[in-house]
């Protein structure tokens, strides 16, 4: 078998290319984000929203728009939502502000050529766009500004963080902080460099947590996404891991973080060199991740995008404290029951003994280890768990990891009246049912996924 070539950096990328006519595809990009919401299972009768604005990767003349409930499976809301009145739109960065309006701050030029404009764009619905203004960014022998990264701090100032590059040398990159100087997002202070990252970083990206500020910067030489910490915005930093030390591989860029339901922090990245978009969790505040996976559907199309993340109206709804029984929506005569402490999807009807009856009858209590999810008991106290991804009934042992493994999170199903639950710890994960088994399985974003995952909550069979 033929080795897949590993794809250039930008910055070699941009150096072969100085020749090509600007009609020429270009293949690439870059991600980022904002996230501000906190972390908490949706309310019943609420959703969790996550938004993506990125551009293709066959197109940088535009951006799709995309949502998802739980930041793996992203559908499609509006294709070509918004297409600059000039130039190009690339690394698009979305936030909501506090006017309600969500605004997009982006790279107006392709790689080869000189960009020392950004652009922004407004929507009060995320899928219609005005176009704002183009701004260029006022550092001296400016030759390129790019992917410009939302981060709103504590106080609610609005800052932006841009990658440029100066005329003696246009693919050494330095991170600049910006900050908003009006409400309206149309004036800037003077650009600063982020002290302590230094030259040859792109695409920094910024989360807080507590006093401490967290910078994401993929280091342009050796092709890794590097970490570092700050008690100040604008630094120092200090760089506290380089090379591989998340397992994310090289050849990524454009990172982008949000927070999960459970508290977890989630970063997206775009895998330029194998063409696949990944994401990562950690459970410990950055100091280690789970492995990257790719995410379904959006890999290979969309680039370079930011997430925001909010708490909507209209979600899915389940009554707690009380008995149910669980249809599968695409096998209308199966039903959630409990069989050797496991949990199957057999066939359950009036004819079913009183034994099978309870069997498939549970009740809705609170999630264990978040209130605002969902754990259910079997008529012996035992509680529904995953255990090796497989889904059985266990005694509660008190213990936090119990605790994870026994708490859903409710997210609306494929079909009318029906709802998907999520694993509270291992997000992404979903109850779906394989060979009439019911198991925790990763969403593969597939309509099929979709309709195997999504149960009704009917009336108790006992």
């Amino acid at each position: 078998m033929t080795p897949h070539p590993v794809a250039p950096s930008r910055r070699g990328l941009l150096r072969a290319l100085a020749a090509v006519p600007a009609s020429a595809a270009l293949l690439g990009g870059t991600p980022g984000l904002l996230g501000g919401a906190l972390a908490a299972a949706p309310p019943s009768g609420s959703a969790t929203r996550y938004t993506i604005v990125p551009f293709l990767d066959s197109d940088d003349g535009t951006v799709n728009v995309y949502q998802s409930d739980d930041a793996t499976d992203f559908r499609l809301l509006r294709a070509s939502a918004y297409t600059p009145p000039a130039g190009r739109i690339r690394d698009a960065s979305v936030i909501r502000h506090t006017d309600g309006s969500y605004y997009v701050t982006y790279t107006t030029r392709t790689w080869q050529d000189t960009s020392t404009t950004i652009g922004f764009a407004r929507s009060s619905d995320r899928v219609n766009w005005t176009f704002l203004y183009d701004y260029r960014v006022p550092v001296a022998n400016l030759s390129r500004a790019w992917a410009p990264e939302w981060f709103v701090d504590g106080d609610g100032s609005v800052h932006l963080i841009v990658s440029c590059s100066t005329t003696d040398n246009e693919w050494i990159f330095t991170p600049y902080l910006l900050r908003a100087t009006d409400s309206a997002l149309t004036a800037w202070s003077s650009p600063v460099p982020l002290a302590g990252i230094g030259a040859n970083h792109i695409d920094t990206f910024i989360v807080r947590t507590g006093s401490t500020y967290h910078a994401f910067p993929k280091n342009e030489t050796t092709k890794y996404i590097e970490y570092a910490t700050a008690s100040n915005l604008a630094g120092p930093y200090t760089i506290r891991r380089t090379g591989d030390w998340a397992g994310w591989g090289g050849y990524r860029e454009g990172p982008a973080l949000v927070r999960l339901d459970n508290g977890a922090w989630r970063i997206f990245f775009d895998g330029y060199g194998d063409g696949n978009y990944y994401y990562s969790d950690s459970h410990d505040t950055f100091a280690t991740w789970t492995a990257p996976a790719a995410l379904p559907a959006i890999s290979g199309t969309a680039r370079h995008f930011t997430v925001v993340k909010e708490t909507v109206a209209g979600g899915p709804a389940l009554a707690r404290n009380v008995t149910r029984s669980f249809r599968s929506a695409n096998y209308t005569t199966r039903y959630w029951q409990q069989r050797s402490s496991l949990l199957d999807l057999p066939v359950v009807s009036g004819s079913s003994t009183t034994a099978e009856k309870q069997a498939a009858t549970f009740t809705v209590v609170a999630g264990l280890a978040d209130g605002s999810g969902y754990s259910f008991r079997d008529a012996s106290g035992k509680y529904l768990r995953h255990w090796d991804f497989r889904a059985r009934f266990d005694t509660n042992d008190g213990t936090g990891t119990f605790a994870g493994d026994a708490t859903f999170v409710l997210r609306a199903g494929a079909a009318a009246g029906s709802v998907r639950f999520e694993s509270y710890n291992h997000p992404g994960h979903y109850l779906r049912h394989y060979a009439y088994q019911l198991r925790v399985e990763r969403s593969n974003g597939t309509d099929l996924f979709r309709q195997d995952s999504s149960f009704l909550p009917v009336a108790a069979w006992a």
